[in-house]
């Protein structure tokens, strides 16, 4: 039975011009970045050359790219390292909301058993945080704002634009967490005012274990890790040569093309749900505010986890919520934070979609999932 991937919220396959791009960096031009000798150079010279393509991705430049490990190393260092560099400057407020990824909640729970003071934003029923909201929040003390630009659980697609405005004219920085996002929909810092926004690799074809932090100049910002100065003395570390080539081509090779395909099967895929199954109901928004391979469904009276079992069962991978919380059975905090009663977040599941989805398989999807809700809804213990 052929597998059909529908879970590339969590990760995606890489791409074979990806894998190709990077196999000589394994075995071939494996030289350490630092050293002086012809090896050493050329390594760093490729490392470089990615570093530009993926600044030009977003309008920046090439030295306010720093690596990381993934976007849940970016967003602990800027939870955590604006918050201590700033200290001195009597700050120690942050601005979040209550549907951003758990690296960033649980980080601004970290700031605030130190001592820090954290607002967590509600959100409406689609997911949408209100720029009035964040501009009535900012005190005196606020030194950051941190809002997801993507929304890895519903696809809600945030308004940079005017959070970062505010976030300007108050004089607070303001970061994004773009791992959703990035290469789907546009971000230029050249545009947007904002400081500070994570990015990461395997949710766009390209190797896991690899991200970025664009970080503007002049942001005041502590080293994440300390020991021989690389990427410019804040994140010290031999560098993934490897990942970063593959990270750069994953950037390059991502096109209008591909999102475009991707909307029109998330939307096929929504309407044959919505029409075919009864009391289905989209969790977040629909059309262009909402990612272009995110779909979130909750089906009344069925548990997720049944129905993610089925699935599995006719080879089709789903989720029920962002893959990082998937060792807890709490509902999802982002479904609770829009409005959904535990019972309905946890009736929910998750369809991710990526270029290498086919019209054929949402056609099988269509086919078969409404069987396997009218049989779940027989035997659930929540009629």
């Amino acid at each position: 039975m052929k597998k059909i991937y529908l879970d590339n919220a969590a990760t995606t396959a890489v791409d074979e011009s990806v894998i190709k791009a990077m196999v000589p960096y394994f075995n071939e031009k494996y030289g350490n970045a630092s050293s002086q000798h012809l090896f050493g150079q050329e390594a760093k010279r490729a490392m470089e050359e990615s570093r530009v393509i993926i600044a030009k991705a977003i309008g920046a430049r090439y030295d306010e790219i720093y690596f990381t490990s993934g976007g849940t190393e970016a967003n602990n260092w800027v939870i955590k390292e604006i918050g201590f560099a700033n200290q001195a400057n009597d700050k120690n407020h942050i601005i979040t909301t209550k549907i951003e990824h758990d690296c960033v909640l649980n980080s601004c729970n970290l700031m605030e058993k130190l001592g820090f003071n954290v607002t967590y934003l509600d959100v409406d029923k689609q997911g949408f945080v209100n720029p009035k909201d964040v501009e009535n929040a900012i005190t005196d003390k606020t030194l950051l704002v941190s809002v997801i630009h993507g929304n890895n659980e519903i696809g809600t697609i945030q308004d940079l634009q005017s959070i970062g405005r505010i976030c300007k004219e108050k004089g607070v920085y303001f970061h994004t967490d773009a791992c959703q996002s990035f290469t789907k929909v546009k971000i230029n810092v050249k545009k947007i005012p904002i400081d500070l926004i994570t990015l990461n690799a395997h949710k766009i074809h390209g190797p896991k274990g690899i991200g970025a932090l664009y970080i503007r100049k002049g942001t005041k910002i502590g080293a994440l890790l300390h020991g021989g100065g690389h990427e410019q003395g804040l994140r010290s570390g031999t560098e993934n040569i490897p990942g970063i080539i593959g990270f750069a081509r994953a950037v390059k090779i991502a096109n209008f093309r591909d999102i475009k395909k991707m909307q029109e099967l998330r939307d096929k895929l929504i309407n044959g749900i919505l029409k075919s199954i009864p009391d289905a109901k989209l969790n977040g928004p629909k059309g262009n505010k909402r990612l272009c391979n995110n779909i979130n469904i909750l089906f009344k009276g069925v548990e997720a986890e049944a129905i993610g079992g089925y699935l599995d069962a006719k080879a089709i991978c789903s989720s029920t919520g962002s893959a990082c919380s998937s060792h807890t059975l709490d509902p999802s905090h982002v479904l609770i934070a829009i409005g959904l009663s535990p019972e309905q977040a946890n009736s929910s599941i998750r369809l991710s979609l990526s270029k290498f989805n086919t019209k054929e398989e949402i056609n099988y999807i269509l086919k078969i999932l409404p069987k396997i809700i009218k049989k779940l809804r027989k035997i659930s213990v929540f009629r």
